[in-house]
């Protein structure tokens, strides 16, 4: 990946069919540099005739044996640290350029490329289906979930009312009164590398204070995490690609998140918060001032939460909602190798699923 010049990434970012601000150059370079077990990715790389000559495909991959320790040909979508990997396409040669990124992947050895957490219905996956098509295949969806996202060409007030409702409404203005006896609330934007960078320590200190803390999946717990979100974040701002939002009572920041930019669409990367204040509501409070300067952003027109399924706090108020799965891609027809990754894979979420429920313990047993 350190190979791809990084104008011509850019570039094709501005041409993409679809937005993902995780592969944005700037972003995927410094995962790729330091973030934990995905350094080392390379990149399926396409590009035109010309004249003049241009990047129009770009896909992260890596092995299946090193995704999933699974010894068979396939290739799979590098995980950037955020959970969407749908390809980077020009839009004007969509077709052209999935047909040319299923050859490289055919070229490199592989016999099936597996997506992991694409758009389902976005225009990739069309593009890469009709694509397929033409030559007697089509994708499988492994798996397939709904998550949050926000329509932002509305009035924003309007959505939240619409959302969460006037009783709701209310309660959240109660507890942000309550919340200002510490201090002033405000709301704060940082978008100039300087700013972010300053702003970026408070929700590192943030995100460590909390669950994710003791959890101990806190960025700033982890040297190669650190660098990474230090590195990508001030050099995505100086581009405009990223912002750093901070809701603060007094001097105090009590929830703080992390929001990237590409083309209209905003992608909520991460939330920390003061849990010290949990009972006035502080991520909720966040994200409803969030909702209202994306909904006031002329250029922004939609907004993915990259939030897990039925997340507690995002679902009641991005009332919207993104398909996202993970898709098997036949690079031959009826190839027996790739009945045996499938199967392979299936049988390996099933085992994941039998154990996740084998390690449930029951509420009233928990321990804290």
């Amino acid at each position: 990946m350190d190979a791809i010049p990084l104008g011509d990434w850019g570039a094709l970012c501005d041409r993409a069919l679809e937005p993902n601000g995780y592969y944005l150059p700037d972003w995927e370079a410094a995962v790729n540099a330091s973030a934990r077990g995905r350094t080392g990715t390379s990149a399926l790389c396409v590009w035109n005739d010309g004249p003049p000559a241009r990047l129009i495909g770009l896909m992260p991959v890596t092995s299946l044996w090193r995704a999933y320790k699974v010894p068979l040909p396939a290739l799979v979508s590098g995980h950037p640290y955020g959970t969407l990997c749908t390809p980077l396409v020009d839009r004007d040669l969509a077709e052209p350029a999935v047909a040319q990124l299923l050859r490289a992947a055919r070229q490199a050895g592989a016999r099936a490329l597996l997506l992991r957490d694409v758009a389902l219905e976005g225009a990739v996956m069309q593009a890469i289906t009709s694509t397929l098509a033409r030559e007697g295949l089509e994708p499988r969806v492994l798996q397939s979930y709904s998550r949050a996202c926000l329509e932002a060409t509305g009035d924003g007030d309007d959505m939240l009312r619409d959302a969460l409702g006037p009783k709701k409404l209310k309660e959240l203005r109660r507890q942000r009164h309550r919340l200002a006896e510490h201090g002033p609330v405000s709301f704060d934007i940082a978008r100039t590398p300087r700013q972010v960078a300053l702003a970026l320590e408070a929700f590192l200190e943030l995100e460590a204070s909390g669950w994710k803390g003791r959890r101990g999946t806190a960025l700033i717990q982890h040297e190669g995490d650190a660098a990474f979100i230090r590195r990508a974040a001030p050099a995505l701002a100086a581009n405009n690609q990223c912002e750093v939002v901070t809701l603060r009572s007094g001097d105090t920041a009590v929830a703080s998140g992390v929001v990237l930019r590409h083309q209209s669409r905003a992608f909520f990367f991460k939330l920390g918060v003061d849990e010290r204040y949990a009972k006035y509501s502080p991520g909720v409070q966040l994200t409803i001032a969030l909702t209202r300067h994306l909904c006031a952003d002329p250029a922004i027109a939609s907004a993915d939460s990259t939030a897990a399924p039925d997340h507690p706090m995002i679902n009641p108020i991005w009332r919207g909602r993104l398909a996202i799965g993970d898709v098997l891609l036949p690079l031959r027809a009826r190839d027996p190798l790739v009945e045996l990754i499938h199967a392979t894979l299936a049988a390996r979420r099933n085992a994941l699923d039998v154990a996740r429920r084998g390690v449930h313990i029951p509420r009233g047993l928990r321990t804290r």
